[in-house]
């Protein structure tokens, strides 16, 4: 009726939801669609990616985090899933939806110490490796015992084979170095200046290896070799964060083919920036695992020996002394104890063994 007053009810009153009392779940999208790839580099919050099927590795995919993966790192050889644009066109963008189950971790810290800020940060360098290629000169510069121990200690760390590469062996032979470390039967190969690659190449078939090197020993020159491409490539993914490519990145570059063989070439990573391994996130228990012939000589020692010069019932000495093993090992194991107390830094001391530390 005409000036009849209206009456209201419950349809009529809306109520905007407060962010407590909205619904919330636990539920996630499964993302069955999403492609598997393996992140080859990391610049700035963007991550370079290949898909798994991609034989050459040659279509760059660029990618983000989703929110849903939380804090979860996402570093060099992470085997991933993506969703969004995967088309590896320039400006797409892709999503990393989930991060695959690591079969290894390779983590260095910047100090041995881990009392000090620097020792008590890991990071990790790469993922998902299969082996650890410590390249050293064999002249020009000397060879560095205390650095291979270093990369020795933090491969069996991370449960990786090592592989010794030799380069420069056309200025000296390998006898030192590989008398000094004769009873780890450790893998090694030798390199000259144009020599043939096919036994490198065929250690780094079907595996993820992380290659490391001191400045002037020629690993730059040796991933140049196995990699025509490399400095194209390394170009390729510094355009991921609108940046450069830093020296302190690790990337990991697909290896060619070899003729018509369709065996797996492998992937190496270059790490430029990573000269030295801090061990301070390796107990004193592991670290003696880097030296595996000297394990069996502290079988007798009490629970509470620390194997260093102060404990003078260590059975590591008659262990030496009876020939079981080089002094020259218990030495450098000893010094890595020492360095990882805040003690000394094994890096600056030479060794009167004919080889640098």
């Amino acid at each position: 009726m005409p000036g009849r007053k209206r009456e209201y009810d419950e349809d009529d009153v809306r109520i905007r939801p407060g962010r407590s009392s909205r619904p919330r779940t636990r539920t996630r999208p499964k993302h069955d669609d999403a492609v598997d790839a393996l992140v080859i580099t990391v610049d700035r919050g963007r991550y370079g990616c290949v898909r798994e099927d991609d034989g050459d590795g040659t279509e760059l995919i660029t990618a983000m985090r989703a929110r849903e993966l939380g804090r979860k790192s996402v570093v060099v050889g992470d085997r991933v899933a993506l969703v969004g644009d995967v088309s590896a066109a320039p400006g797409a963008l892709a999503r990393i939806v989930r991060i695959g189950e690591r079969t290894s971790v390779l983590r260095r810290t910047a100090d041995d110490d881990d009392t000090t800020p620097e020792g008590r940060l890991e990071r990790v360098v790469v993922a998902n490796a299969d082996q650890l290629v410590i390249v050293s000169a064999l002249a020009d510069p000397p060879p560095r015992t205390g650095f291979i121990d270093r990369c020795l200690v933090a491969a069996y760390d991370a449960d990786i084979e090592p592989l010794l590469c030799l380069t420069k062996a056309d200025l000296a032979g390998p006898e030192q170095v590989l008398d000094y470390y004769a009873e780890l039967d450790l893998r090694h190969v030798q390199v000259r200046p144009g020599s043939d690659l096919a036994e490198l190449r065929e250690r780094l078939a079907g595996r993820i290896s992380v290659m490391v090197g001191h400045s002037g020993v020629g690993k730059s020159t040796l991933v140049n070799r196995l990699v025509p491409d490399a400095l194209r490539a390394v170009g390729a993914v510094s355009a991921i964060g609108k940046g450069r490519h830093t020296s302190t990145s690790a990337v990991a570059l697909r290896l060619p083919s070899i003729g018509k063989s369709r065996k797996d070439p492998g992937w190496i990573v270059d790490t430029p920036g990573i000269r030295s391994f801090g061990l301070a996130h390796v107990s004193a228990e592991s670290l003696l695992h880097g030296f595996p012939d000297l394990v069996e000589g502290t079988l007798e020692d009490q629970p509470n020996c620390g194997h260093t010069v102060a404990d003078n019932d260590c059975k590591l000495e008659a262990w030496v002394k009876e020939g079981r093993a080089d002094r020259r090992r218990l030495d450098s194991y000893r010094r890595l104890l020492s360095s990882r107390a805040g003690e000394s830094d094994p890096r600056d001391q030479q060794p009167d063994n004919g080889l640098s530390a």
